[in-house]
């Protein structure tokens, strides 16, 4: 999935180009689609800018596996990103976490 696929696929579910970021919480990573949106007045990127930033997180979400879970999770999600709440997606990693987690020491 390319950064252009991510937008089309959050447009297609919610209406605008809203913002995501990867999250790591504890032992969990999630991809979370924030409550700014591209087409906002105030939204700190630009489009090249913002399509930059959705290949970076496509990389990622390719390199570990979850692009399906993914879309999965977006085609089937009652939840809806709102002011101050983002929609939480977690990213199973399965076996292969401990190459992606490195402990904070």
């Amino acid at each position: 999935m390319t950064g252009q696929e991510l937008q089309q696929l959050i447009v297609a579910k919610w209406g605008c180009s809203f913002d995501v970021q990867l999250r790591r919480v504890r032992d969990r990573v999630f991809l979370q689609v924030m409550w700014r949106y591209l087409e906002q007045a105030s939204f700190p990127l630009t489009e090249s800018e913002y399509l930059e930033h959705l290949d970076a997180v496509s990389t990622y979400l390719h390199a570990w596996g979850s692009t399906e879970q993914v879309k999965e999770f977006i085609a089937n999600t009652k939840k809806r990103p709102r002011l101050g709440k983002a929609v939480n997606i977690p990213i199973e990693l399965g076996e292969r976490a401990s190459e992606w987690l490195i402990e904070d020491n």
